[in-house]
């Protein structure tokens, strides 16, 4: 079988924008591009305003807010940075003891590693072999100082999908704050934060077909976060600067339109690579749970060959994947996801995340599957590490 374009899956990185959402964006570049803050000076700036407000809305009703605020940011790195810092410095006279997972995006795990240093005191709740978090060692780990659980919705890696209810029950019965990154989550699962006792949220929308460049954060009460920056008097005082109307729109259209039905595809099509492989491909390690899993992420360990090879051949064949996230690929270091769900460096460096979107095709997976089964069969052949019969 012949493909004539690229198979791209890398989607868990970023997904193609859907025409809907370019021509919805269109129109705020070409013919409404003011500002929001200039409501009271002209009709242009009264126009934005109302289209970031309809999304704002849109959004809360999608997340089922009762309370709080939507803050729109530039993407989910910097939502994590505002509620990271800003409850940490809001909060340090109450204590200084912040729980999270050893597996988080790297937007959580380096701010919580400057904040360290900064003298607060940091937790890591572990995790099991398909990377769910231990309950029971985050009922233990909370303190009387303890005054923010961070916990990601899925984990970018593998797909794991935690018990976010169950984390927000123990840290509400606590009295602790609970945030969650739901880059990956929203809105391929539902997030409703008041069933689920979050009291602030990162969501991103190029992770479902939508702009990069944009993204929004949920906090419950403003009282409970410091700005980090200066600025202007824009977003609830959190995040100033002019907004970005444009993607902001775009990132409504791509809420609104998003369709569940895919989500059954996408994982339908999961379910097909990953028995394809199975058959096709000896000596394996599945990392990504079977179930409670993101529909498109499937991480695999190809033993006795390096991810970094596969990756390079299938390139060459047309195939985009990657080895673990993309903020993590430019490093020659194992998975730190990998690492601390208990598998060797060995192992770890042999991985491939496979993920897919809803323009992946049977007839791609297929392709996929023949090429990746001689590329393994090539560098195992060349290998120096081989099965011990």
């Amino acid at each position: 079988m012949e493909i004539n374009k690229r198979i791209y899956l890398d989607n868990a990185t970023t997904t193609r924008v859907d025409d809907e959402v370019i021509k919805e964006m269109e129109l705020y570049y070409k013919e409404i591009y003011g500002v929001p803050s200039s409501i009271f000076s002209h009709k242009d700036g009264l126009l934005a305003k109302e289209a970031v407000e309809r999304v704002r809305e849109n959004i809360s009703k999608k997340l089922n807010k009762k309370e709080g605020e939507i803050i729109f940011t530039s993407g989910g790195t910097e939502g994590n940075n505002l509620i990271l810092k800003g409850v940490a410095y809001k909060n340090q006279d109450k204590g200084k003891h912040i729980i999270t997972s050893p597996i988080e995006h790297l937007s959580i795990l380096n701010v919580v590693k400057n904040l360290e240093r900064e003298g607060f005191n940091i937790s890591y709740v572990p995790v099991d072999d398909h990377g769910f978090v231990n309950l029971d060692d985050l009922k233990k780990m909370i303190r009387k100082d303890t005054i923010l659980i961070s916990i990601q919705h899925i984990n970018q890696e593998v797909g794991t999908v935690q018990e976010i209810e169950e984390i927000g029950k123990i840290a509400k019965e606590n009295g602790v704050l609970f945030h969650t990154d739901s880059s990956l989550g929203f809105p391929y699962f539902d997030v409703d934060l008041e069933k689920m006792n979050i009291d602030f949220l990162t969501i991103t929308p190029h992770k479902f077909y939508g702009p990069k460049g944009v993204g929004a954060i949920y906090v419950r009460d403003l009282n409970k976060i410091k700005p980090i920056f200066n600025g202007g008097y824009n977003e609830f005082n959190i995040r100033p600067g002019t907004e970005n109307v444009p993607q902001i729109v775009g990132f409504g259209k791509a809420v609104e339109i998003f369709n569940k039905d895919d989500v059954k595809k996408i994982e339908n099509l999961k379910r097909y690579l990953l028995g394809k492989i199975v058959k096709e491909i000896e000596d394996i390690r599945i990392n990504s749970p079977i179930e409670k899993s993101h529909p498109g992420i499937l991480n695999i360990t190809f033993f006795y060959i390096e991810g970094e090879s596969i990756v390079l051949r299938m390139d060459m064949l047309g195939v985009s994947l990657i080895t673990g996230s993309a903020c993590f690929s430019k490093s020659l270091e194992a998975s730190h996801v990998l690492l601390s769900m208990g598998l060797s460096h060995e192992i770890a460096h042999g991985s491939i995340r496979f993920s897919l979107s809803k323009y992946t095709n049977k007839d791609e997976m297929d392709y996929v599957v023949k090429s990746l089964k001689e590329t393994v069969k090539i560098l195992r052949d060349l290998s120096p590490l081989k099965r011990e019969n």
